[in-house]
Parts: structure tokens; sequence; C-alpha cells
């Protein structure tokens, strides 16, 4: 028997509402660290009237926890030669492995300004918010 775990819903037009009240500086490109920054990072890329990229680096499994002890990239990434500021978007960043990893992968002579939904980074959507969230992209989680 599968239960729904009580934990606190945030629905997108909150996320949205929030994205749209932030001072946001101005980049010209939005790299989404996937997978948990993609939906964000849309979002973000779309308020912001930019382009966007993925970069699929990861070291968690769907249920948040570690399942390798560093990063790894699934699939390879290159920063085009036009971007000078890059707003890099996670949905919760609690250690910061992956957006340290994301950063060396991104040209050291770019400007590079981190975003979290929560968690750790130069901007914080949701500073408020310590407890696991369920973010209106993902699935419900279940106990089994």
């Amino acid at each position: 028997m599968s239960t729904v775990t009580n934990i606190p819903a945030i629905a997108f037009e909150v996320v949205s509402e929030r994205l749209r009240s932030s001072e946001i500086p101005a980049a010209d490109l939005v790299v989404g660290v996937g997978s948990g920054g993609i939906v964000p990072a849309a979002m973000t890329a779309y308020e912001l009237r930019v382009p966007m990229m993925p970069l699929w680096l990861n070291y968690r499994d769907k249920n948040n926890r570690p399942q390798r002890s560093l990063p790894q990239l699934y699939q390879p990434f290159s920063v085009p030669s036009e971007a000078n500021h890059i707003l890099l978007v996670d949905d919760v960043v609690v250690s910061g492995k992956t957006l340290n990893a994301a950063m060396k992968l991104l040209p050291p002579n770019i400007r590079v300004t981190t975003l979290a939904l929560k968690g750790c980074a130069d901007i914080v959507l949701f500073p408020e918010i310590e407890s696991c969230v369920q973010w209106p992209w993902n699935p419900p989680q279940h106990n089994i």
C-alpha cells in the first residue's frame, strides 16, 4: 500500500510570481542543471526573454539521495561563444556539489549568477523554505 507523504506543495503560479517579483540580473543565457533545474530554468529564460540550455549533470536519484560520490555529466555541454553572463539555475542546492561541478564546466571568463528555488545560491526564490517541497513539475512522492 502506498501513501502520499505530507510534503507541502507549491503551485506553478507561486513559483512564477516569485520569479517575477525577484531582482534577477540581466543575463544572455540561462543554464538549467538537469534534471531538477530544467523547468525553473525554462521559466526563468522565458521571463528574461533569453535562450536556455540544459546541463545534464546530476548525482542524486529521483528520491534525492546521492547515488555516486560526485556529480556526473550525462551529455556533452558547451557554452555559445557569444555568452557573457550566465544565470545558472537549479531547483534545490543542499551541499553545493552539483552547482560547483557545473561552474567548473563553464568558461572561466564568463560572469555567472546562480539561482535556486531553495537552498544556497546568489539568488534564492524561497529562502523561507527549509523542508522538502513538492514542486509542481515533479510527480508526488510516495512511501511504499
